[in-house]
This record gives C-alpha cells, sequence and structure tokens, in this order.
C-alpha cells in the first residue's frame, strides 16, 4: 500500500516537472519528469521508490541543460 503513495506522489512531481520543462524549454525536468512516472512501475521496494525519487527530484536543480538555440535571459 505504501508503493502505491510513493508512486502517486512521484507521477505528480513527474507531471509537474514535465510541464515546466516544457514551458521553460528545458530538456533535464522533462527527462526527470517522465522517469519520475515510468519508475514507480519497475520498482517495489519503499526504500528504492524514495532514493530512486529523491535523486530524480534532485536531477534538475544540479544540472541545468537548456534546448539547444535558445537563449537564456
Amino acid at each position: 500500500m505504501n508503493e502505491l503513495f510513493v508512486g502517486l506522489i512521484a507521477g505528480a512531481f513527474g507531471m509537474a516537472y514535465v510541464v515546466y520543462g516544457k514551458r521553460q524549454t528545458k530538456f533535464a525536468p522533462m527527462i526527470c519528469g517522465v522517469a519520475l512516472c515510468v519508475y514507480p512501475y519497475f520498482t517495489d521496494n519503499v526504500v528504492w521508490l524514495c532514493v530512486i525519487g529523491a535523486v530524480l527530484l534532485a536531477v534538475p536543480f544540479v544540472t541545468d541543460f537548456q534546448a539547444p538555440g535558445c537563449q537564456r535571459n
């Protein structure tokens, strides 16, 4: 049952990351958002769900990739 709640929360954050990445034209949030939506289907341990989710949530803050041809303001 806990896996369901962690997966639901990860999916919500993933959807938000995809929307944010698409609006800001940044690849790292979009890729991490898709990964956050998909990885709970392949992981069944709550500890690993939390660890992988925390890493995927932190990646866009650590790396700041931008779409080629886009200028930063």
